[in-house]
């Protein structure tokens, strides 16, 4: 069943990212990186995968409020007016003798550098025994594959949610880390929260892109969100509460190591920088 599910999802990933992808996302190589966390008794690490660079062409982040309000918004806070840049990293989480990675970035082929992360941190791709996959567009699920083409994870079980895949809802993947739906983005969007001795994290994938436009302007339209309304309506609930509770965040496109709080900044939000 394991090698039945890679084979499945390696095959789906090209019909399943957004269309524009292509012309949009410019990864940009980054040295490796890993930044060690405890959410409870959890070992957590974030790895750094690549440096994502996005044209302010209305076609992304303010689809409805158009460029130059983006523009607006990354000159007030010091930043060129005419992209965004993104980070994009992944989370490791170690439960028992479980090893778990929260999706696998863009792949070598793509230019991404989660596997040399993974190794520098003195994890071997072998030691991997879960890869779950928040949803399949090519900068979360592409590292499935190495740079020869083969599995990346050779000894792990592949998770992927309900709608995403084979309509089916899973349970939690191992005590502690669990699925929560995220609605809007692609057809079977999730998250992960991990919970350990009263603590929480939720490691959001792509509710939110921008540590900025994303948190700042949360009812702006994102162009590579499947169900524009409903991935809006999402964002700000969840917003809502993650500033309410303080719950702590994995962002995997935020600066890295992408772990901190959302709080409540006016009439949107902002990103507060933190691990415990």
């Amino acid at each position: 069943m394991r090698a039945l599910i890679i084979v499945v999802v390696m095959l789906g990933l090209g019909a399943h990212r957004d269309a524009r992808a292509n012309d949009a996302f410019g990864p940009v190589p980054r040295a490796p990186a890993s930044h060690s966390f405890k959410v409870g008794t959890l070992q957590l690490m974030s790895l750094r995968d690549a440096q994502i660079v996005l044209h302010n062409d209305g076609k992304t982040f303010g689809v409805d409020a158009g460029p130059a309000a983006v523009g607006e918004l990354l000159k007030a806070n010091g930043l060129p007016d005419d992209r965004i840049t993104l980070g994009l990293a992944a989370l490791l989480v170690r439960t028992g003798h479980r090893v778990i990675l929260l999706d696998c970035g863009l792949g070598p082929k793509a230019r991404g550098n989660l596997l040399a992360s993974l190794r520098a941190a003195g994890v071997s791709p072998e030691a991997v025994t879960d890869v779950a996959i928040t949803h399949t567009h090519g900068d979360h699920a592409g590292g499935l594959n190495d740079a020869a083409g083969g599995l990346a994870f050779p000894k792990a079980t592949i998770w992927m949610a309900a709608a995403e895949w084979a309509w089916i809802k899973g349970p939690p993947i191992a005590p502690g880390v669990t699925p929560i739906a995220l609605d809007g983005h692609t057809p079977g969007h999730v998250g992960y929260e991990i919970v350990s001795s009263k603590m929480r994290l939720l490691d959001i994938s792509d509710l939110a892109h921008s540590s900025l436009a994303s948190l700042a302007k949360p009812e702006w339209t994102m162009g590579f969100d499947r169900d524009a309304v409903l991935a809006k309506a999402t964002r700000k609930a969840t917003l809502a509460r993650l500033a309410r509770d303080q719950e702590l965040v994995f962002a995997p496109h935020f600066p890295f190591p992408g772990v901190g709080r959302v709080a409540v900044d006016g009439e949107g939000y902002a990103w507060r920088p933190a691990t415990p």
